[in-house]
């Protein structure tokens, strides 16, 4: 920047070496964002864009939101399903998640629809005050036009020199032509978006921007009709466990309601004869005799719990230990 700012100065002082004899070099500056600023059709367009992307970030975020509470749903619900059903609807959550990130980064990137169409907002006004620049500076002789809102350093301007407003007159004035001989123009420019492509430049990268983008799109399409399936095939054998498990239940239940009818018709048969008083202390101890055993079959089921608890535990732990030699072998 330093050596920019210095070669400028020699040439500037050059010229006016060389042409001090026959008249002063004339210098002139403008200040784009200035210009900007005060361009009402520049301020429309940016308004609008920024309609549009407060509505893009509230959508991003409405749908972050939704992500997660279903991770919250999922996470309170997870005692209750099985390990394939808890993996499928998480799969499901992070696949949406992706889904909305990724368009985040569609608005939002490098090349994103906001910073294409800060490009198209700002590029017809640049190419209007290029032309005004040039137009003027051929007709005022001007040697010297640069930005002030550009990479050069200006460490000090005079006012005299600036010749922004200028510019934006000329602006309003050719746009005011224009509004004038193309009223047609003018309200079919109303009903497009913020701003049109207007050179061949700008259509051709548009072109090459759609077909990259149509290409990607094509690609999430594949990759969400792949997972698509899968979800699918794990689905249907995720029901085919469940509806086993419910007809394995279904079975166990028959089978102990009828030993439950067997029993009490043999009791029927054996309570012929005897008191209610007898019949009452036999279906105590009955109860006692049953409920024992119910105590010792969870116990006997604890018991197993905990032996394949510690197994898998010890496990574990031999892993661990193995994991933890195969780096101290290689050394």
């Amino acid at each position: 920047m330093k050596y920019k700012v210095l070669f400028l100065l020699a040439t500037m002082g050059l010229m006016s070496y060389v042409t001090n004899a026959q008249r002063g070099v004339r210098i002139g500056y403008i200040d784009t964002e200035y210009i900007l600023q005060n361009v009402p059709e520049y301020q429309e367009a940016t308004s609008q864009l920024e309609v549009k992307v407060q509505q893009w970030k509230t959508e991003i975020e409405q749908r972050l939101n939704e992500v997660d509470t279903k991770k919250k749903q999922l996470n309170s619900e997870s005692v209750l399903l099985t390990k394939e059903l808890y993996e499928e609807r998480l799969e499901d959550i992070n696949f949406e998640e992706a889904e909305i990130l990724d368009y985040q980064q569609k608005r939002f990137g490098p090349n994103g629809d906001l910073m294409m169409q800060k490009k198209q907002l700002i590029q017809p006004i640049q190419d209007q005050i290029f032309q005004a620049v040039q137009d003027m500076a051929k007709s005022r002789n001007y040697d010297f036009v640069f930005d002030k809102s550009a990479d050069v350093v200006m460490l000090y301007s005079a006012e005299r020199f600036d010749i922004s407003d200028e510019v934006i007159r000329a602006i309003s004035r050719t746009a005011k032509r224009t509004q004038a001989q193309n009223k047609a123009e003018r309200r079919a420019a109303e009903d497009e978006e913020v701003v049109p492509e207007i050179n061949e430049e700008l259509e051709a990268r548009q072109k090459a921007l759609d077909e990259k983008k149509a290409e990607k799109e094509k690609a999430i399409e594949d990759r969400k009709a792949l997972q698509q399936a899968k979800r699918d095939s794990l689905k249907s054998a995720a029901e085919a466990r469940r509806q086993k498990i419910l007809d394995d239940r279904a079975k166990a239940k028959a089978e102990r309601e009828g030993s439950t009818i067997e029993n009490d018709s043999t009791s029927v048969k054996s309570d012929a004869g005897k008191t209610p008083a007898q019949i009452a202390e036999e279906k105590r101890q009955q109860t006692l005799k049953d409920r024992e055993a119910r105590k010792k079959e969870l116990e006997e089921r604890r018991k197993k719990i905990l032996e394949e608890r510690e197994k898998a535990k010890k496990e574990r732990e031999e892993q661990n230990k193995k994991s933890d030699t195969i780096p101290n072998n290689n050394n």
